[in-house]
C-alpha cells in the first residue's frame, strides 16, 4: 500500500484540531466553507477549459459527457442556481448525441446519459424531453441479454439507473413491475456474481433503501442467499483490514473505491444497518483506518481511483455513527485536493472527467458542503 499512497501528513482527529473545519453540530464553520466554494469555482473553471480537448464521442457518466451532466446537476442541487441546470443541459444534448448503442450501464452505457437527461429535462419543466429519455431507458433492457451482473457494464448498472430516476422525480416514474423484472433474477444467481466480483458493495448501495417487500426481496432471500455472499467477502479481508482486488490476489495493494477497503466499506456499512450485527460495522471502521492511513493515492484526486472518492468512506461513516473523527477525516482529504496538482501524483487517462479526473474531485467538494446529504455519485442514492 505505501508504494501506491502519499504518506498522510495530518494529524488525526481531536477536538481542538477540528474546530477549524466544523463546530460540534457538525456545521461547517464558514472559513473552510468559503475555501471550498472558492476552489470549487476555480477548478470549474479549469475543467471547462480542458474539456475543450476531451473524447467528443465519449458518453458516458464514468468519463465523458453525462458525467460533466451529473455533476452540474448535483451543483445545482447543492447551490439552487439555475445556470448550473443550463448548463447541465447542453452536456446532456453532447452525451445524448453519441450513444454506445450496445452497453446498459449507469457509469459505462447509454443508461447513463438517459437516467441523467430525464432528470435534468423535469427539473428544467421540458417533459417531453424527459419522457423521450425514460421511454429509451426503459428499451434498453433487452439491449445485452448477456450482460454481466455487476455496475459498472453489467444489470446492476441498469437497475442503478431506474432507481436513480424514481429517487430524483420523488416517485414512481419507473413501474415497480419493471424494476421487478430485472431485480428478482439478479437475486437468485446472487451467490455466483457477489463472489466473483469483489466489490460486492454494488448490490448493497444499488439496492441502498429499496430492499423491500414492494420489490419482492423477502428477509428468507436476504439471510440465506444475501448473507452468507456478505460473509464470504468478509473473510478474504487481509490482516492489514485492507481487501483484494479479486479472488485468489494475495497482494495488500489497492486502497481504491474501486478495488480495496474504500469500496468494500460500503457494502458493510450496508449490513450492519440490514442485519444489526456488530462484526460489519467493526470491520468497516477497520476499513476506515486503512483509508486514513493509505488513501492518499500517488494515482490522484479522483473518484475511483483517488482520494476523492477515498474520502466518501468517512462521509459514510460520519453519516452512520456521527462520530466527528470521520467528518474531521473527510475535510482533512478534502484540504488534500485543495492543493490540486501540488502533490506530484499522476495525471489521469481522462484527466477533467467524473470517475477519473477533476469532476469527481469538484463533486466531492460540493458534497462536503452539506456533509449529512453527501452520497458517492453514481453509486449511492
Amino acid at each position: 500500500m505505501a508504494q501506491r499512497a502519499l504518506p498522510n501528513p495530518f494529524e488525526d482527529y481531536d477536538k481542538s484540531l477540528a474546530t477549524g473545519y466544523f463546530d460540534s453540530s457538525g456545521r461547517l464553520s464558514p472559513e473552510f466553507t468559503q475555501h471550498l466554494n472558492n476552489k470549487i469555482r476555480e477548478l470549474l473553471q479549469q475543467m471547462e477549459r480542458g474539456l475543450k480537448s476531451a473524447d467528443p464521442r465519449d458518453c458516458t457518466s464514468y468519463t465523458g459527457w453525462a458525467g460533466i451532466a451529473l455533476l452540474y446537476l448535483h451543483l445545482y442541487d447543492v447551490y439552487g442556481d439555475p445556470s448550473y441546470l443550463q448548463v447541465a443541459q447542453e452536456y446532456v444534448k453532447k452525451s445524448l448525441s453519441c450513444l454506445t448503442k450496445r452497453s446498459i450501464t449507469f457509469m459505462c452505457g447509454d443508461a447513463g446519459p438517459l437516467a441523467v437527461g430525464a432528470v435534468v429535462y423535469h427539473k428544467l419543466r421540458n417533459e417531453k424531453q424527459a419522457e423521450d429519455c425514460i421511454t429509451r431507458l426503459l428499451h434498453l433492457q433487452n439491449v445485452d441479454p448477456r450482460a454481466p451482473d455487476e455496475i459498472l457494464y453489467g444489470r446492476v448498472g441498469y437497475l442503478y439507473a431506474l432507481i436513480f430516476v424514481n429517487k430524483h422525480f420523488g416517485k414512481e416514474k419507473i413501474p415497480q413491475n419493471h424494476i421487478q423484472q430485472v431485480l428478482p433474477s439478479r437475486l437468485a444467481e446472487l451467490p455466483f456474481w457477489c463472489l466473483s466480483t469483489i466489490p460486492s458493495h454494488i448490490l448493497w448501495e444499488t439496492f441502498r433503501g429499496h430492499l423491500a417487500p414492494g420489490l419482492g426481496v423477502s428477509q428468507v432471500k436476504l439471510h440465506n442467499v444475501v448473507k452468507p455472499s456478505v460473509d464470504y467477502v468478509c473473510q478474504l479481508k487481509f490482516p492489514s483490514g485492507n481487501y483484494p482486488p479479486c479472488i485468489d490476489d494475495t497482494r495488500d495493494l489497492l486502497v481504491h473505491w474501486c478495488h480495496g477497503a474504500p469500496g468494500i466499506i460500503y457494502m458493510l456499512t450496508q449490513a450492519y444497518k440490514v442485519f444489526g450485527e456488530q462484526k460489519y460495522l467493526s470491520d468497516a471502521l477497520q476499513c476506515a483506518e486503512v483509508i486514513w492511513h493509505w488513501g492518499l493515492l500517488k494515482k490522484g484526486y479522483g473518484l475511483c481511483h483517488g482520494t476523492a472518492g477515498n474520502a466518501y468512506a468517512f462521509l459514510t461513516l460520519y453519516n452512520l455513527t456521527q462520530n466527528m473523527k470521520y467528518l474531521y477525516r473527510a475535510c482533512k482529504f478534502a484540504e488534500w485536493c485543495l492543493s490540486y496538482g501540488q502533490h506530484g501524483c499522476r495525471t489521469a487517462d481522462t484527466p477533467f472527467s467524473l470517475f477519473e479526473g477533476m469532476a469527481g474531485t469538484i463533486y466531492f467538494l460540493a458534497d462536503l458542503l452539506v456533509p449529512t446529504k453527501a452520497r458517492f455519485p453514481a453509486f449511492e442514492l
